[in-house]
């Protein structure tokens, strides 16, 4: 991949290029990160990024119209949503075992000093993560001059937690410890918001190692050396970064984006987007063709002066396209949305025509997406815990706690599996077997399903007489015939006597036990 460069590069990073080191990998993929946070944002961010591609000969002016003009079908942002929303449809199961006080009571409702909530700052460290493939996540304590805890409640001096994108992080090594575990020996924040926008090219790192921080800044228009403003010793005598993967690669430090050929066939998309406003366009506003000795224009009330003795195969003529590419275009981009709906495992859920798939086509689905989200709980599970290890630390404490994720998620189609239920209750009205426990079993997942109590569960089981009249029936055949469809529409052994008195006379019963197992 080429190294970052001033095209199509956002004005407010420096140019890391020159003069500053930073980790090979982070220039490796400091382009293809920003192109995947902005595929995620779209909008302005993404059309200011030139993504569409350019015409041979098209002028700037042409071009910067055209992207203008061509909408964005955002599937990145959608498809990581989804994700979100089904990770977090229920709180993880957190015990904080013996760091529990003020402290931690503040920290959940105020966890980075800035308002956020400590769920709504992991539900944004599993967004950031799930775009770029992984993100960083420091811990930190205010220094303090007061001697006692009761006064560090007072000022709110406690720990805090800072979310860093892969932008933001320059460099970064880790060493392997003789019992095989990886520890991370430094790494390096850019950090605009503490100290200012970028001005002037002046921009400030932080530098965390296991015995020291500092805070240095540098100018990319001078080039000099980095200046270093702050010097302190580390308390802690390890690095309290943690690394959040949305999934591992190869390369430590570098995850893999749960979005990335979602976003290149977003692109596609966007592309051919342009292609079809601009055959629109086209063809609302055909060309007008002449010869230089013809006086002609186009339009309403135009009037056409031609030469007397001008042949008529050069009679002025309006070129107009007859659209027939667009439909040709429109399932291209319609197979490309689908391709999407496969590579994130949610063709059963974001697509319209969802409907149209077999019932072991939408569970194989449902299943791929579970095994995705199990994985992606893991990883924010194990990530979460290696926080509070950092959080507990800062307390002079040792994280003794457990965090659960979710790790099953059950998405089913509601409307298949009522179906099914139904099935399963037809077969035991038909069968001589059928036995009151499966029906009140039955009778459960319907109520779970349509998520209703039991009151409204009764109501559903009357018996549905729209279109259904009750004449006497003048043979057995009908009887059993009509019998059945009684049956079908819930109505009891009783109610079904009531109606029909007559079935005593062809089957010989005074109750409705011979009725149940026509």
């Amino acid at each position: 991949m080429a190294e970052f460069s001033t095209v199509n590069r956002d004005p407010n990073l420096p140019n890391y290029d020159f003069g500053l080191p930073t980790h090979p990998e982070y220039r490796n993929y400091i382009r293809r990160w920003k192109f995947l946070i902005e595929s995620y944002l779209g909008g302005a961010n993404y059309r200011s990024s030139q993504y569409l591609t350019r015409y041979i000969y098209e002028s700037e002016n042409e071009y910067l119209q055209r992207i203008a003009q061509t909408p964005l079908d955002n599937h990145v942002k959608s498809v990581v949503h989804i994700f979100n929303s089904f990770l977090f449809r229920n709180e993880p199961e957190r015990d904080y075992g013996s760091i529990a006080g003020p402290e931690l009571e503040q920290f959940l409702k105020d966890c980075d000093m800035d308002g956020r909530t400590w769920e709504s700052f992991m539900r944004d460290v599993n967004l950031m993560a799930s775009v770029y493939g992984h993100c960083a996540v420091l811990v930190d304590r205010p220094e303090t001059q007061v001697g006692t805890r009761a006064e560090e409640l007072q000022q709110g001096i406690r720990p805090y937690v800072t979310l860093y994108t892969p932008e933001n992080i320059i460099d970064w090594n880790w060493n392997r410890l003789p019992s095989g575990h990886y520890e991370l020996e430094y790494v390096k924040f850019l950090e605009p918001e503490e100290l200012g926008t970028y001005a002037a090219g002046r921009y400030y790192i932080r530098t965390w190692t296991k015995d020291m921080i500092l805070l240095e800044e540098y100018n990319d228009q001078t080039k000099n050396k980095p200046i270093l403003v702050e010097e302190k010793i580390n308390p802690l005598g390890k690095v309290p970064v943690t690394w959040v993967y949305a999934n591992r690669s190869p390369i430590r430090g570098i995850g893999a984006s749960d979005v990335g050929d979602v976003a290149d066939m977003q692109n596609a998309i966007y592309n051919e987007l342009s292609e079809i406003e601009q055959l629109i366009r086209i063809s609302n506003a055909p060309s007008l063709v002449k010869t230089r000795d013809t006086d002609a224009s186009a339009g309403a009330g135009s009037i056409i002066t031609m030469p007397e003795n001008l042949d008529p195969g050069l009679a002025p003529r309006l070129l107009q396209p007859n659209g027939q590419n667009l439909d040709a275009i429109l399932k291209t981009i319609e197979s490309k949305v689908k391709a999407i709906d496969r590579m994130a495992h949610m063709g059963s859920i974001r697509a319209i025509e969802s409907r149209q798939m077999s019932g072991i086509a939408m569970q194989s689905e449902f299943i791929l997406l579970d095994a995705k989200l199990c994985e992606k709980a893991k990883n924010l599970q194990l990530a979460e815990e290696q926080i509070w290890r950092n959080w507990a630390l800062w307390q002079g404490q040792v994280f003794d706690g457990e965090i659960n994720y979710p790790m099953a998620f059950h998405i089913r189609d509601k409307n298949l599996d009522m179906d099914l239920l139904q099935k399963a209750a037809a077969t035991q009205r038909d069968s001589a077997t059928a036995t009151p426990a499966v029906k009140t079993m039955l009778d459960e997942r319907v109520k779970e399903l349509l998520a209703i109590d039991d009151e409204e569960m009764e109501k559903i089981k009357q018996p549905d007489t729209t279109g259904m009249t009750h004449p006497p029936m003048a043979n057995p055949a009908d009887m059993v015939k009509h019998m059945r469809e009684m049956i079908s529409q819930n109505y009891t052994d009783s109610q079904i006597l009531e109606l029909h008195p007559e079935i005593n006379q062809f089957f010989g019963a005074d109750n409705g036990e011979e009725t149940s197992s026509s």
